[in-house]
């Protein structure tokens, strides 16, 4: 968010059309309740629970936005998305740090898990034969 001018900007809706500065694509530039800007995918509307909850940004009468961040949401409610989220020349924010955190500790798990496990040998047990595990014939 943040405040931003671009040259070229024209209207859209309630809010201002601006070029992406990453990938040239159009956005729309949305007054929020605090004052502040925020840039939002045009014309695009989704239901909010398919969005972070941090991420929901809902239109309101009097055509600013804000962020919807009920838990659960009502399950009718639509939401816009920031461009931000779309954009393919932008890299994608962490939106849920307790799985990205959750993904990494599974990884390590796994690479400790794979350093203790004995390397593939002879097969012991009654059913190997006495030279597999290393005595001498019996005979």
């Amino acid at each position: 968010m943040g405040a931003v001018d671009h040259e070229g900007s024209r209207r859209w809706g309630r809010g201002r059309m601006y070029t992406c500065p990453y990938c040239g694509l159009p956005q729309d530039r949305v007054l929020t309740l605090e004052q502040d800007w925020v840039l939002l995918e045009p014309g695009v509307d989704v239901l909010a629970h398919l969005v972070p909850a941090e991420h929901r940004w809902i239109v309101l009468s009097g055509g600013r936005v804000t962020v919807y961040g009920v838990c659960p949401p009502v399950p009718a409610q639509r939401c816009r998305v920031e461009h931000r989220l779309t954009c393919a020349a932008q890299r994608l924010p962490d939106l849920w740090p307790w799985l990205t955190a959750m993904r990494a500790e599974n990884a390590r798990r796994a690479e400790r898990s794979e350093s203790r496990r004995a390397p593939e040998g002879p097969r012991e047990g009654p059913e190997a034969a006495p030279e597999e595990i290393g005595f001498p014939d019996a005979g």
